[in-house]
């Protein structure tokens, strides 16, 4: 059944009198494993409206973004029951429906799934069929102070060039009053640091795999974005960036310590500092695949007992009245809605006026370009939608930090790379 229809009538009352049953007759009660990035955190306050309501009880697990990955591919893996509800990306969803382990979602007409950007239904579905619905979505761009690049006599512009970054950092950095020139992504991870210069890597002209789908870190492009990207970062960043993922540079950002910040577009909604203006990502002559693309997403593991429970939770959360509940939450407000899936949610005029990160976000998630092409020879922009991927990209990135902090070269680090990166592919059959 659908619930989406009666709830939220307005941005306080839902309209449902009668509590949603699990099998047993009692009132259903579901585990959801989120990462704790701040619109899931926003909706454990907004889904308290929810349980009011219907009687479900919401069980929150919030978990640090690469925890998570590993909690839950483990717990789906092997249909341990633990989540009704989980956090997973583009990169896992259409595996993992193909493999069965997650279920398709089904909604109600009044869902309006035209409505969804085509570019998240696209990259969370497999031969068609959606596997998670997308809670926010976003791509990645250029978040500066421009307050600071303006007193520095220096600009940025729309996919700018690498080396002009590097100039705008090195104006603005001042790390004896605690500032510093460029946050950027190190933690080690796929979807921590190895995005970031995936991306990179990306717009410098390389790719994570030949036309046979062997690894390419031994190539010039990598070398030359990997330097770059460890000369940029070394030099301009805060001390310990190898330990640096999206929160950690957020908290940065907002207290005053970084110039400019190259991340997801997601990340403008939680700015509080002044100044900020926004850029499409640089490059580096190459420009399709310079921003990523993804969405964190709500999926239900095959086989959940409180299945039906859990789609109809799903299809609230991701609707157009959740908007509406957060842009008229009195804790949050319009600039604070999960952006990045829905076209309506950029004609309200609330939002946008808000939200002037609007238009480059948009700009970014549109530009974005995910599909395999002659130079990566499969789907994805910061990821390779392979199941080996997230084994490949984990141990990769641990060399490119080593090389962040100085314990690698950059050719000691991208070499190391090659051979497990190698030695993975040739496990999973790939090529002998």
């Amino acid at each position: 059944m659908s619930i989406t229809k009666t709830l939220l009538t307005t941005a306080v009352s839902f309209g449902l009198t009668a509590g949603i049953a699990a099998a047993d007759g009692h009132a259903a009660e579901l585990t959801i494993a989120i990462v704790n990035n701040g619109h899931m955190i926003n909706m454990q306050s907004v889904a308290e409206a929810y349980t009011e309501e219907t009687g479900v009880i919401l069980n929150w697990v919030a978990l640090e973004e690469g925890v998570l990955r590993e909690q839950v591919t483990s717990d789906t893996a092997t249909g341990g029951g633990q989540y009704d509800i989980i956090n997973i990306g583009m990169q896992e969803a259409p595996i993992w429906g193909a493999a069965g382990w997650i279920e398709p979602m089904n909604f109600s007409d009044d869902y309006d799934i035209d409505d969804m950007l085509p570019a998240m239904r696209n990259g969370l579905s497999h031969e068609g069929t959606l596997y998670a619905a997308p809670f926010y979505g976003e791509s990645s761009m250029v978040m500066y102070r421009k307050d600071l690049t303006d007193a520095a006599g220096v600009t940025i512009e729309d996919n700018d060039s690498w080396d002009n970054i590097m100039a705008a950092a090195a104006a603005i950095h001042d790390p004896d009053n605690g500032l510093y020139g460029a946050c950027l992504r190190g933690k080690p991870g796929w979807g921590d640091g190895m995005a970031f210069v995936t991306t990179m890597a990306n717009s410098f002209g390389a790719s994570w795999f030949d036309a046979d789908m062997r690894p390419t870190l031994d190539t010039p492009e990598w070398n030359a974005a990997v330097s770059f990207y460890v000369e940029l970062l070394g030099t301009y960043g805060p001390p310990g960036s190898e330990g640096n993922s999206f929160n950690e540079i957020l908290a940065l950002y907002n207290e005053g310590k970084c110039g400019l910040w190259i991340d997801a577009t997601i990340a403008a909604s939680f700015l509080t500092v002044d100044g900020v203006a926004y850029a499409q990502s640089p490059n580096a002559g190459n420009p399709v695949g310079a921003n990523w693309l993804w969405a964190w997403a709500m999926a239900v593991p095959s086989g959940s007992p409180n299945s039906e429970a859990a789609h109809d939770f799903i299809e609230w959360a991701t609707s157009k009245e959740y908007i509406q509940a957060v842009g008229n939450h009195p804790d949050f407000g319009w600039g604070s809605v999960p952006t990045g899936t829905r076209a309506s949610t950029y004609q309200i005029p609330e939002f946008l006026a808000a939200a002037p990160f609007a238009e480059a976000e948009m700009a970014a998630i549109d530009s974005a370009a995910p599909e395999a092409t002659d130079l990566k020879p499969y789907v994805g922009v910061q990821f390779a939608a392979i199941p080996e991927f997230p084994e490949v990209g984990n141990a990769v990135s641990q060399e490119i930090a080593a090389a962040l902090s100085g314990a690698k070269s950059v050719e000691d680090a991208l070499a190391a790379g090659q051979a497990v990166a190698d030695s993975i592919m040739r496990e999973a059959g790939y090529y002998e």
